[in-house]
């Protein structure tokens, strides 16, 4: 792995609201055309610098509100703002802000590294030349630049993930959002990736990580809420989780909220003795 450098991952100054939440999401609502309801009054807040995680069961929301905040869905009712804006009525400063590593492998097969964070940045207003110092700085910072004129299609599924990554910090975000970054990778490279964002939590830049993996969001997150049926269940630190649930830890935690606490490690060592 390389070393990563300060400059890779520094996010860009400030322009945003002094003092504002990285996201503030008020009363936030999702209706589909279907008639299905995807967030039933969501409000959430995270601070700057703050490591964020949010799980909750297949269906539960996390997918509709992280497109919420990301403009490829438009809320129903109910306001979010990124760093004091409004991810609505001030979509472009609020998008700025914002770097997505999708959990799906969103990336064209026909482009090179090189050229797929060039486009990148190049949509976000990034002039030519910083388009070119800040391709080289996150190569060298994710071990891909010796592949940078590879197509994208020829590359393992590790290398892509860390190119996900690359592309969402491609324009300095001070806000991350991780959506299931580490689904199928092998132990290795989750460990890998789990010191590159630690790393770039620490240089500054706030992180909203969903995830499967609960001692993924043990491990990493300052605060974690879990998310069910469209609304915001609980939310504190994974001591704070387990203690309004009644139990030890965190997987026990997640485990009563989804209606299996069958499942948990205590009861099945008990069922097996």
């Amino acid at each position: 792995m390389a070393f990563l450098s300060r400059s890779a991952f520094n996010a860009a100054p400030p322009t945003e609201v002094p003092g504002a939440l990285a996201l503030d999401i008020d009363a936030l609502t999702k209706r589909y055309p279907t008639g299905t309801e995807a967030l039933r009054g969501v409000s959430l807040e995270i601070q700057a610098g703050e490591f964020f995680g949010l799980l909750g069961p297949n269906g539960a929301g996390k997918s509709t509100l992280i497109h919420c905040t990301t403009g490829l869905a438009r809320p129903s009712s109910g306001s979010i703002k990124v760093f004091g804006h409004d991810a609505v009525e001030h979509y472009e400063e609020a998008r700025k802000a914002v770097g997505l590593a999708p959990q799906d492998l969103n990336i064209d097969w026909f482009l090179t590294l090189e050229e797929t964070l060039d486009y990148h940045g190049g949509y976000f207003g990034m002039p030519k030349r910083e388009r070119k110092e800040r391709i080289a700085e996150l190569l060298e910072a994710f071990s891909l630049s010796a592949k940078k004129n590879d197509r994208t299609r020829t590359l393992s599924g590790g290398m892509k993930r860390r190119l996900i990554l690359a592309r969402a910090l491609m324009h300095r975000p001070r806000f991350l959002i991780l959506d299931e970054p580490t689904a199928g990778v092998d132990v290795e490279l989750r460990l890998e990736l789990w010191h590159y964002v630690q790393q770039i939590n620490a240089e500054g830049t706030t992180i909203l990580l969903t995830t499967h993996y609960l001692e993924e969001a043990e491990q990493l997150c300052d605060k974690i809420a879990f998310i069910n049926d469209g609304q915001i269940v609980a939310q504190g630190t994974s001591q704070e989780l387990a203690a309004q649930y009644g139990v030890a830890g965190l997987e026990d935690a997640y485990l009563e909220l989804v209606g299996r606490k069958e499942l948990s490690r205590a009861h099945v060592s008990e069922a097996a003795s």
